[in-house]
């Protein structure tokens, strides 16, 4: 069973494929049932967990038949119900999914009517990673996706995909009939998003960059012309690959130059981290974490 509606006309671009009705997403374990549930969709839009999403711009962006696809603690970038097609996507840790250990599936889903929402897509990609059943996310329709091994072949060594750049990737492999579109992915530290060094970064907005100048994927607000390209245009006895080579050798000694500074930096902050540690051991036990406490996540999505 994919949750469609086949009473429903199929809506323009979508084939002969009926529209999905809400909970759709409920007992859905393979690529090709989750294909067959999201081909009805005009847009797949992929909303990151950023200070770079604007909700209510978003919205009256993409028509009706666009599907909006959230990550995890949701209450980050909504403020209110989202009556729009929606599906949420929740990550599965060593202890199974954040939201569900922290008894957060209640806080999260209350942003999703019921007549749009399709329902939760609990993933994993790493043998580590624990799926839920559906029963732990409260009667909310649940289905499931294992991708395991999915960017092993080609993500970098020691590090672990996001869920967002996952399943960008995947969608991008289903082939799907409408659009795919990443809004907020600027992978950008603030005071409110820490990018924590578990995920390569700088890898995964290459290849999402190169995905969207392929046309596999689009991002919202578009991708600038790299200067590089305007450049060999400009200068066409320069060969690309000079070109290349001269950037990566200055890109190469501004790290070397910076990673200098950084140990001044830390070099200075040794009494304040030494001061700080020391208040910490004196924080009294009922104040301490449980040593059986979780441990420590991942940057989900």
């Amino acid at each position: 069973m994919t949750g469609l509606d086949q009473g429903v006309p199929s809506q323009p671009g979508t084939g002969k494929i009926g529209f999905p009705v809400a909970g759709a997403a409920a007992g859905l374990t393979t690529a090709e049932e989750w294909r067959s549930t999201l081909a009805a969709f005009s847009h797949i839009v992929l909303v990151a967990n950023s200070d770079a999403v604007d909700i209510a711009s978003l919205q009256t962006q993409f028509p009706s038949t666009a599907l909006f696809v959230f990550f995890n603690k949701v209450y980050k970038v909504l403020d209110r119900p989202f009556h729009r097609h929606s599906l949420l996507i929740s990550r599965g840790q060593p202890r199974g999914a954040n939201i569900v250990y922290r008894g957060e599936v209640g806080d999260v889903v209350k942003f999703f009517p019921k007549d749009h929402f399709l329902g939760i897509m609990n993933i994993r990609l790493a043998l580590e990673e624990k799926l839920n059943p559906a029963a732990d996310f409260q009667g909310a329709p649940t289905g499931h996706l294992d991708l395991v091994g999915f960017c092993s072949d080609f993500y970098t060594e020691g590090k672990t995909p996001t869920s967002g750049f996952a399943m960008a990737l995947w969608l991008s492999d289903l082939k799907l009939p409408g659009a795919i579109v990443l809004a907020g992915f600027s992978a950008k530290r603030s005071e409110k998003w820490r990018v924590v060094s578990v995920h390569d970064w700088t890898f995964e907005q290459t290849f999402l960059r190169l995905f969207a100048r392929l046309g596999k994927i689009t991002i919202h607000g578009g991708v600038s012309l790299n200067p590089y390209i305007r450049l060999a245009e400009r200068f066409c006895e320069v060969p690309p690959a000079e070109i290349a080579l001269a950037a990566a050798e200055v890109l190469s000694e501004r790290l070397s130059n910076a990673d200098v500074e950084v140990d001044k930096l830390i070099s200075l902050t040794n009494v304040i981290r030494s001061t700080d540690n020391f208040l910490r051991r004196l924080k009294p036990n009922f104040l301490k974490r449980s040593p059986n406490g979780p441990p420590k996540e991942q940057k989900e999505g």
